[in-house]
């Protein structure tokens, strides 16, 4: 297969250089933590070696480290003659490719026998050393850059077909899609190799190795203000982080994004995807039961005197389900509230400005459906109880029901019964497909309930980049990679000129 085969990471590389202290706490590198975590899930073998020389605390760290990351630990006595390449190797299965042994510039007369086992040496920290330019001797500044050297050497053994897409969202995310595979460092089976962006290296030289950045922006927003009337692009503040890597990538005409960032825009305002999916419409065939948009009505007070008189017009009875404009990226974007007496909306804590949708009876039945690329998935869940079950829940005089969708969605303690819903894949698939090319996002997804009584299909949210994790990894992660794949041969093959504005 070529590529990286095996990475040995010497002790140098993860342990401050005090080497008196035999007997001190010991403490990781900083970097070496974030190193560490890319390469648990790599799909590539993983080593820690150590000499005996060790003081206690530092052995006790590496070793806790390894069974951590599931890694291996390997030592060796510098003084005798043990062959630690030879016991690697044999660990590790030959499949032709180079084990990279990893270590700090004072160590970098650390050698390594069997050369016939393609052994490269990468050393950190590099300055001005004799190594520089020499065959299988790699150098690099810092530890966070062996995951772009890693991604270099496994492109170039598939003699640069593989395409390199480099990644950018916040790590609890990054560790759900890591842990079940999705982000490799070594090929995919449909030739993808999967970079780590870091902020704490310099972001031009990482974007000149990418073929494609995959991002979630709604990690880096600071704030969201949909009262103001300039464009909705500059309604959004980023971080700092993300402002420096949009920049730097408008720079990049080559480097595809996924998906451009003027195409979520439209997924942060619940106003404007309510407005979107009223488009639906088109998709209805007499003789069937129809796909929609929730009735909805935007207000920007509650204390609104003519709010009774509008719900009416938007056909909006009670009991109502209130979120706010703002869909995501916010600490409060899912800060809701179902609303049984319009003389309760004066009570509402929901953020202003808000939308005020139908609330659809669905016998606590919600389809998620997820869009990756051409394939759709879906996965059942429990749901919110239709509102009689809901109002004989409160003797408090039903006032606003007030819940955090992500953590206390107020869901039926009954046991799921998709049979009492038949859902109507080919309708919602062809909703999937008219959403597509709408909203031109190459991974989404978006919620279905089924109307009690009419069957009707109703959308009731839409998200950008889920984590489609309802669905069975070895059908969505090879579905996730042929997406992201297909869309960055199409977006070179076009090459559009307003890609990342």
């Amino acid at each position: 297969m070529g590529g990286v085969r095996g990475i040995l990471l010497d002790s140098s590389v993860l342990l401050p250089s005090d080497d008196g202290d035999l007997s001190g706490e010991a403490s990781l590198l900083p970097g070496a933590d974030y190193v560490l975590r890319k390469l648990r899930y790599s799909e590539i073998p993983t080593g820690i070696s150590h000499g005996l020389d060790l003081g206690s605390p530092k052995m006790h760290l590496l070793q806790e480290t390894a069974r951590i990351y599931s890694f291996d630990c390997f030592f060796f006595n510098l003084t005798s003659d043990y062959d630690i390449s030879g016991v690697v190797a044999h660990k590790w299965e030959d499949n032709g490719g180079a084990l990279l042994h990893v270590v700090s510039s004072y160590r970098e007369d650390l050698c390594h026998k069997g050369s016939g086992s393609r052994w490269m040496k990468v050393i950190v920290d590099a300055e001005s050393i004799a190594a520089a330019g020499m065959l299988n001797i790699f150098l690099i500044h810092k530890l966070e850059e062996l995951l772009l050297l890693i991604c270099h050497l496994n492109k170039k053994a598939t003699d640069a077909e593989a395409l390199i897409l480099g990644y950018a969202m916040k790590a609890s995310r990054e560790e759900d899609f890591a842990k079940r595979g999705a982000f490799p460092l070594r090929p995919t089976q449909n030739g993808l190799i999967f970079l780590p962006l870091s902020y704490e290296l310099p972001i031009l030289p990482q974007l000149q190795e990418v073929d494609a950045v995959l991002h979630k922006a709604t990690d880096e927003i600071l704030a969201v203000d949909l009262r103001s009337s300039v464009e909705i692009c500059e309604k959004v503040t980023f971080t700092k982080n993300l402002q420096e890597l949009r920049r730097y990538i408008e720079c990049q005409m080559n480097c595809c994004v996924i998906d451009p960032f003027n195409n979520i825009f439209p997924v942060l305002d619940r106003l404007r995807i309510q407005q979107i999916l009223i488009g639906l419409e088109a998709l209805n065939m007499q003789g069937r039961c129809k796909i929609r948009a929730p009735n909805f009505l935007q207000v920007d007070s509650f204390d609104l005197p003519s709010l009774e008189q509008r719900l009416a017009e938007a056909k909006l009875s009670l009991p109502n389900i209130v979120k706010p404009q703002v869909a995501c990226g916010v600490a409060d974007a899912h800060s809701m509230a179902i609303v049984f007496n319009v003389h309760h909306y004066k009570d509402l804590t929901v953020p202003l400005p808000a939308v005020v949708q139908e609330y659809v009876d669905h016998s606590s039945l919600l389809y998620k459906f997820y869009a990756l690329g051409g394939k759709v998935f879906y996965a059942v869940k429990k749901s919110i109880p239709n509102a009689v079950t809901l109002m004989n829940l409160f003797d408090d005089g039903l006032k606003p029901l007030h819940f955090d969708s992500l953590k206390s969605l107020p869901t039926s303690k009954e046991q799921i019964n998709s049979d009492n819903h038949q859902i109507d894949f080919e309708m919602v698939t062809a909703a999937a497909d008219w959403l597509r090319r709408t909203l031109d996002l190459t991974i989404f997804g978006f919620d279905v309930v089924v109307q009690d009584g009419t069957g009707d299909h109703v959308i009731v949210d839409v998200n950008y980049l889920p984590s489609f994790k309802e669905i069975p990894d070895d059908v969505a992660i090879p579905a996730f990679w042929d997406a992201l794949k297909d869309k960055i041969v199409s977006r070179k093959k076009n090459k559009p000129s307003t890609e990342t504005s």
